[in-house]
């Protein structure tokens, strides 16, 4: 066979054996060394492309698709740099546990450390940020290298997807001439041959469930903490589990788990904010936590379990340890929505635990946050208060890092319009903000709206070109408090010399122009009333910015007075429950 014959016979049995195991979707940075897996991939009937000039951003669009698909995105960009700027994304990836398939073309091996334009060394390029890196043999149709570029494909998939999902990588290495034989391509399509691997579910023996149930039944106090978690059915789980155990769930926002019916009232929303309260913390000293996802996102509630005495356990279907505190006495290595079955069936009715002090403390203290509806200016606080009246039903909103994912914690609680949320809380990072939701929005088709601030916005400014040639509409609300308004909250903060220059980082800039360039509507609020009607119009574009001015001092002392009020609240509702 010829060059060509080998590229096409390789490569075309490579992508069908990716579509034979479920992918669907790709995102592809242009260049020329990626030619041939890029040509072929747009060519195949199954494959949905998506182009992204900006790799970084690209990345990071792929792994909102993968987010929100719970299925791996592929993505595909040419030798040297472009593969760098994957680099934030797959870190992301890696601690998120999103599966991706990096595809990174690559100059042959005569190519590499003898000088060779855009020839950089990508072997192990994203080391321990990937689960599984394979340097690919060049492309060869001989009957032995087609089964091993199809088993290739296939353990790719099957390795994104095992638990704990993740990113993998592939580095092919590409000889010029780079085109495909596109008059050929039927021969490679229905061959009968591939390769299929099998995910199993992790799981426990039932005498460990059985004996946790008889332990549990003795305890007094205790609750469930649920971080981000991605599992089907986990929410009915979940509560089931809870009415058993009459245990309170503590749900981060990122666990869906305030979006969905709660008939029992178990589900506990506002401890970001009484838990920083100590006469409360003693209070609701538990003897046992139960923990399942992520770590949460508040600060008060990752220092209540530190500081516990409690017996920790920690529910983990992907087999990591994810535990900064290192409290946790049992790692239960098992799906959790099985997990939650099995203990729900074992579980008899605990009469000693009702959780009431908990349920009555949550409605006391949403009682007094709501005095935030009454603040008539413009502020950060009541922005997130109004979100789940701003919003419609069956929504996506994706929230930035920084305060504003802190804040959708403090102040956006349970309200039953099948809001999804995410935020990308792996690295923490903010860069890739604006791709990932547009890539959630793409693979969700729901009403998408990101909330963000100009810093984060400012980073991924690239990703809004996305939205443009996809046709995904977004409605953008940007927070611009002109920098860094996280920072005002940390200690940083009480050494102003220095302080704007190295953390405030006030940008001034005018977003309008920004939004204009893609083609979107901008709009300044004015008020309340005026950001209310914007979001009620429902007009169907494809860029909407709705800009919202702070300011980090105001907004600084607004929390810290607005948590001084709720714990005076708390305070005196203590007193008189020991009366």
């Amino acid at each position: 066979m010829n060059h060509q014959e080998n590229l096409t016979a390789y490569l075309q049995s490579f992508v069908n054996e990716l579509v034979r195991n479920g992918i669907k979707n790709a995102v592809i940075s242009p260049g020329s060394r990626s030619t041939p897996i890029a040509l072929l991939m747009a060519e195949h009937s199954q494959m949905n492309v998506h182009v992204h000039v900006d790799e970084r951003s690209a990345a990071f669009f792929a792994l909102g698709m993968a987010k929100a698909l719970k299925e791996p995105t592929v993505l595909v960009c040419t030798s040297g740099t472009a593969a760098a700027n994957y680099f934030p994304a797959i870190v992301e990836a890696k601690i998120s546990r999103i599966p991706l398939i990096v595809l990174t073309a690559d100059r042959p091996h005569e190519l590499r450390d003898v000088g060779a334009p855009q020839a950089i060394d990508q072997v192990n390029l994203y080391g321990n940020q990937v689960k599984w890196f394979m340097e690919m043999s060049p492309p060869d149709a001989a009957p032995e290298m087609l089964r091993y570029v199809k088993t290739v494909s296939s353990r790719a998939v099957a390795s994104a997807m095992k638990e704990p999902k993740g990113p993998v990588h592939l580095n092919m290495p590409f000889r010029e001439p780079l085109i495909p034989d596109f008059d050929h391509i039927e021969k490679y399509e229905n061959e009968s041959r591939h390769v299929e691997i099998i995910n199993g579910t992790l799981t426990v023996a039932d005498e460990y469930i059985k004996g946790l149930a008889q332990r549990l039944e003795g305890m007094r106090k205790g609750i469930i903490v649920c971080g981000e978690i991605d599992n089907e059915n986990f929410s009915a789980a979940i509560l089931d589990l809870a009415k058993e155990l009459n245990f309170p769930i503590l749900a981060d926002p990122l666990s869906q788990l305030r979006s969905i019916d709660d008939p029992d009232n178990l589900i506990v929303d506002t401890y970001d904010v009484f838990l920083r309260n100590d006469a409360v913390k003693q209070a609701l000293a538990p003897e046992v936590i139960i923990r399942f996802g992520s770590m949460p996102v508040s600060k008060p509630l990752t220092l209540y379990m530190k500081q516990s005495e409690a017996l920790q356990i920690v529910v983990d279907g992907g087999a990591g340890f994810r535990d900064p505190n290192q409290l946790t006495a049992e790692m239960v290595y098992c799906d959790e929505t099985l997990f939650c079955r099995k203990l729900a069936e074992y579980a008899k009715k605990n009469k000693h635990n009702d959780g009431k002090l908990w349920k009555d403390i949550n409605e006391k203290t949403k009682q007094a946050l709501s005095q935030v509806a009454n603040i008539s200016e413009l502020s950060e606080a009541k922005l997130f208060h109004l979100l789940a009246e701003l919003l419609p039903d069956n929504s996506v909103l994706f929230v930035g890092n920084s305060m504003p994912i802190r804040d959708l914690d403090t102040f956006f609680h349970k309200q039953r319009k099948n809001i999804s949320i995410y935020a990308n809380r792996g690295a923490n990072g903010i860069d890739g903000t604006v791709s990932t939701a547009l890539g959630v929005g793409a693979a969700k088709q729901q009403p998408l709206y990101l909330v963000l601030g100009d810093l984060t916005f400012f980073h991924d400014m690239n990703g809004l070109i996305a939205a443009k040639q996809y046709n995904v509409p977004i409605t953008i609300i940007l927070i611009n408090n002109n920098g860094g308004g996280i920072f005002s909250f940390l200690p940083q903060a009480q050494h102003p010399k220095h302080f704007e220059l190295l953390f405030g980082t006030p940008l001034d800039i005018h977003f309008e122009h920004i939004i204009r360039m893609y083609g979107g509507k901008y709009h300044a609020v004015e008020d309340w009333d005026h950001l209310k009607s914007l979001c009620a119009s429902g007009e169907e574009f494809g860029i909407r910015l709705f800009e919202i001015k702070t300011n980090r001092d105001e907004n600084l002392k607004e929390h810290r007075q607005i948590m001084t009020n709720v714990s005076q609240e708390i305070q005196h509702f203590l007193r008189d429950d020991k009366k």
